[in-house]
């Protein structure tokens, strides 16, 4: 694949009942210091052969510093067809961990799901969705130049079936822990654990990273900053269940969300908690993730918060770093938030490098005391657990997502009861001549009984199974004539194979759209008005996503989505030819080498300074900072004056701003600026170069000017442009 080339889903779906996974198991990053220009990085992985630089990179020749931790990006529109091309937006911007989780989905499936047209909630859970992803991110991977791991969950009463299913399609690593279904999702605990074993088993062979669902409690209690004790209680029974069971611990992540954000006192909080976890546990990974149950429809709120916890990740560890979507509490998963998260994280670790050599943390005091608090409670709870007769009692007795701090109890714990829930009595034991001639099978499955050789190799008693021979997987495509991946693509396919476009924020050609408005009245009136606007602006289904009170009555700020009913034909757009910059080393030098003068300022009666200014200073990275000399002659400069003040300083180009447009002054002043320079003589020595919100390079040219620059003009353009004109007129 090639940057400029667009992913063909129709290709990707093509022959899957033959496609294999290429490797299994899960991918850390190759971590070592990096020298990139002129910065040294400490935590840092190896680059990507292709991606997007940060904004801010442009400045610094567009260096791509990749952070240590392994990066996560949510995707799980419903659409797996779409996500497949969010995912490459993705692999762009950093992210190698694409976790493709969302909603209740699988946890309410009762079994493996064939055939089906989408993923529910948001889940691609059957053979054709996930092989199609992970085909698609084999593309995709090799494009970037590095491993991407695909992740979804193996929970509910279907998790062994999905362990199965993942480890043959290749999946990396998903989320498992039976105290999720247990307290969460309310299936019976005996069948929980019986399939966690199970599960566990299976993700062990397929050497598959394990992430655990303890931060659910901060997610639900009521009081989440009290249930730090708890957290660090779940982490213990899951992580040592996994470890027993045969994950390797280098595989075991613990879901280290924080308990609190701002305006609570963050860093107060959720510092010591992530001390006192990484002391605990040390020997496992750490997944750091961002509180969702925080999250307003406020993106900026969301982006704080997210960096407040990317600073604890760098104070503290973070092997994997997810980076929940800034509209999460939308429950809209747009492309644009994606790419902002992962944007967030990897801007505030290159930001945050090597942080630890410089501070380190008191001794004595608040912060040490803290953590051997959080510390000792979760001792005292792990040891009542025992007292009552083990973790069934415990949670028959409400013990967990309680929102005291234990050992206070609120009385408003989880209660579930060993007998009750989804599944209860649908364990059944083991009869003495039982088999199970299958690869990674959890606990005694008498195969010394049929061939003593086969005890540490079952599968020979049936020459193989499915996890040593792909072809014995049995492929299921779509079942619904309807409603299939097929026909949804033919519904939007004058969207990928013409020259219409539509914008869109979630599938290709949703048409969605989304602005803000501010009102002078109160939210009440400003939400109805918004709708208002909206329908007269003839977007249909308008809907308001984002309401923020400025003053309870001098102003509220709405953010509406609609959707637009026509299309846009690329085809008749001309889109004017973009310069080639210089790279900033190249202009210096020359500027410093030929010493070019400027004479610049805003003319006729145009009182308009601040563009010019902008292209001129060295703050807003204008021409001064290449070492340009210049002249500023202010605002409604006669035009005889910019010739005149160029003649006398022996300046080689003039900027002219002109922003006034009525009645044609701009061209005008334009052709005027030309035509003195010839009278005086000195047209072919100066460059001259207009710039303004109504001018076009084309329209300046027509006026005599060398080049016009339009809104959204840079500095760099401007000093690029002069100094390859000058070379060439002066090296021809």
């Amino acid at each position: 694949m090639k940057p400029n080339e667009k992913l063909d889903i129709r290709n990707i779906l093509m022959d899957l009942n033959k496609y294999r996974p290429r490797r299994r198991g899960w991918t850390w990053r190759d971590i070592k210091p990096i020298q990139m220009g002129e910065f040294r990085y400490e935590q840092v992985s190896q680059g990507l052969t292709n991606f997007v630089p940060l904004p801010g990179a442009r400045y610094l020749n567009n260096i791509d510093p990749q952070p240590d931790a392994v990066i996560t990006s949510e995707i799980a529109s419903g659409r797996f067809e779409d996500d497949i091309r969010r995912m490459r937006m993705a692999a762009y911007h950093g992210a190698d961990h694409i976790m493709v989780i969302r909603t209740a989905g699988q946890s309410h499936i009762d079994g493996l799901l064939e055939g089906t047209p989408q993923g529910v909630g948001g889940i691609p859970i059957t053979r054709k969705q996930v092989r199609a992803q992970r085909k698609a991110l084999d593309i995709i991977e090799d494009e970037v130049g590095r491993p991407i791991n695909y992740h979804s969950y193996v929970s509910g009463v279907a998790g062994p079936e999905i362990a199965v299913m993942f480890v043959e399609e290749g999946v990396n690593g998903a989320h498992q822990d039976p105290q999720y279904n247990v307290l969460y999702r309310n299936v019976n605990m005996l069948r929980s654990y019986v399939d966690a074993a199970e599960s566990k088993k299976i993700m062990a062979y397929g050497n598959m990273a394990q992430i655990d669902g303890a931060h659910n409690a901060n997610a639900t209690a009521r009081d989440a900053w009290k249930v730090m004790p708890e957290l660090l209680v779940q982490h213990a029974i899951n992580s040592r269940m996994s470890e027993r069971i045969g994950i390797s611990p280098d595989l075991i992540c613990l879901s280290t969300v924080p308990p609190a954000a701002s305006p609570s006192p963050d860093l107060k909080l959720n510092l010591p908690y992530a001390i006192a976890l990484r002391e605990f546990f040390d020997k496992y990974r750490m997944r750091a993730q961002m509180n969702t149950k925080y999250i307003s429809s406020s993106t900026r709120e969301a982006t704080v918060t997210h960096v407040l916890n990317l600073l604890i990740s760098r104070m503290t560890s973070a092997d994997i770093q997810s980076t929940i979507t800034p509209d999460e509490g939308r429950n809209v998963p747009w492309h644009m938030y994606n790419i902002e998260a992962l944007d967030t994280a990897k801007q505030a670790m290159a930001g945050l490098d090597d942080l630890m050599s410089m501070i380190e943390f008191k001794k004595e005091g608040y912060l040490p005391n803290k953590v051997r608090e959080i510390q000792e409670r979760a001792v005292l709870m792990l040891e009542e657990i025992l007292e009552m007769g083990g973790y069934f009692k415990a949670v028959e007795e409400g013990m967990f997502v309680d929102s005291g701090y234990y050992p206070e109890r609120s009385g408003d714990g989880i209660i579930r009861k060993s007998e009750g829930g989804i599944g209860n009595n649908t364990i059944i034991k083991r009869a003495s001549d039982y088999l199970a001639p299958v690869t990674a099978h959890y606990g005694y499955n008498n195969v010394e009984q049929y061939n003593v050789e086969y005890i540490n190799d079952p599968a020979k008693l049936i020459d193989k199974c499915t996890f040593e021979d792909p072809d014995l997987i049995q492929y299921i495509d779509e079942l619904d004539e309807e409603d299939n991946v097929n026909n949804r693509l033919d519904d939007n396919e004058k969207y990928r194979s013409s020259s219409l476009i539509k914008p869109e924020v979630q599938w290709l050609g949703d048409g969605v759209i989304t602005f803000d408005l501010v009102f002078p009245v109160a939210s009440d009136i400003a939400e109805a008005s918004a709708l208002l606007v909206a329908k007269n602006m003839g977007l249909l289904q308008p809907e308001i996503i984002h309401v923020e009170v400025l003053h309870p009555s001098e102003g509220t700020r709405v953010q509406v989505k609609g959707v637009l009913n026509f299309d846009i034909d690329t085809s008749k757009i001309v889109i004017p030819k973009k310069e080639k910059l210089l790279d900033d080393d190249e202009i210096t030098n020359y500027v410093k080498k030929h010493k070019l003068k400027v004479v610049a300022g805003t003319g006729g009666n145009d009182e308009h300074s601040v563009g010019m200014r902008e292209i001129l200073d060295i703050k807003h990275g204008g021409i001064e900072k290449y070492g340009f000399d210049y002249t500023y002659l202010g605002t409604s400069v006669s035009i005889e004056k910019f010739i005149d003040a160029a003649i006398e300083v022996d300046a080689d180009c003039v900027l002219i701003s002109l922003i006034i447009s009525h009645d044609d002054i701009h061209y005008k002043n334009m052709k005027k600026l030309n035509d003195y320079a010839i009278e005086k003589g000195v047209r072919d020595k100066l460059l001259l170069i207009a710039g303004g919100t109504q001018i076009t390079p084309a329209l300046a040219r027509k006026q005599g000017i060398d080049q016009g620059f339009a809104r959204g003009t840079k500095g760099k353009d401007v000093a690029s442009f002069i100094v390859k004109r000058h070379k060439q007129i002066h090296e021809s």
